[in-house]
């Protein structure tokens, strides 16, 4: 997906993400808790967006760098962060403007799916870790893949689709599907341990007032999958 696709709807997608279901009470509570203590460590934000997960990671103590291959997104996240917030216009597809074992941790926030190729992406954020460093990453579980392209082939690599509504406005977004062994072995290939698989429920603090129908009496379901990874 091209950086300025994000750019045209960015103030949009940035008021849904702070308080819906999906990312304000589901994947960033789920990012935050998987990264523990952060207070004194060096967090780079891969993909920081309008840096909600930056903000929280800093009120916890971390050092938090943020990079968006989106200019708007960048741009928002130095309204919400201030001007002394270190955030920059960076993509994953080349190389990043940061040395080696500059980084005790990355977070990267629903941002490999939107990558066919993981080799040179994870291959750079191994570089700028330093040994023993985690990534922490959250990504589209791979059975959504099946659920929304029934018929589908779950084991290729494919492409696809699929709109959605920010803030009144319409955008597609465009995904990698991979199946989840192909996931664990680019882990794996790039240097990387797995630690933690994890799939989470809901923040209990979840209103009721936002949840579908169908997920008022339950506390999970299938969205994304987060893996905890060490730098080796």
């Amino acid at each position: 997906m091209k950086a300025d696709h994000y750019d045209s709807f960015a103030e949009r997608y940035s008021v849904d993400n702070e308080s819906n279901l999906i990312n304000g009470y589901y994947e960033r509570p789920a990012m935050i808790g998987l990264a523990g203590d952060v207070a004194g460590r060096r967090i780079l934000d891969a993909g920081c967006g309008s840096g909600p997960l930056s903000a929280a990671l800093r009120e916890r103590g971390a050092v938090v760098t943020g990079f968006d291959s989106s200019r708007a997104m960048v741009e928002l996240a130095r309204r919400r962060l201030g001007g002394d917030a270190t955030l920059l216009v960076a993509d994953l597809s080349g190389p990043l403007p940061f040395a080696d074992g500059a980084f005790d941790d990355v977070v990267a926030s629903l941002v490999l799916h939107y990558l066919e190729d993981w080799t040179a992406p994870l291959a750079e954020l191994r570089r700028v870790l330093r040994p023993g460093g985690r990534l922490i990453l959250s990504v589209n579980h791979p059975m959504v893949y099946t659920a929304v392209n029934p018929g589908a082939d779950y084991f290729a690599l494919a492409r696809w689709s699929e709109e959605y509504t920010f803030d009144g406005h319409t955008a597609e977004l465009t995904y990698w599907h991979r199946p989840l062994h192909a996931m664990t072995a680019a882990f794996t290939d790039a240097g990387f341990r797995l630690s933690v698989v994890s799939e989470p429920p809901m923040s209990p603090e979840t209103p009721r007032e936002i949840l579908p129908p169908h997920l008022v009496d339950r506390t999970t379901f299938i969205c994304f999958i987060f893996f905890v990874l060490e730098a080796h």
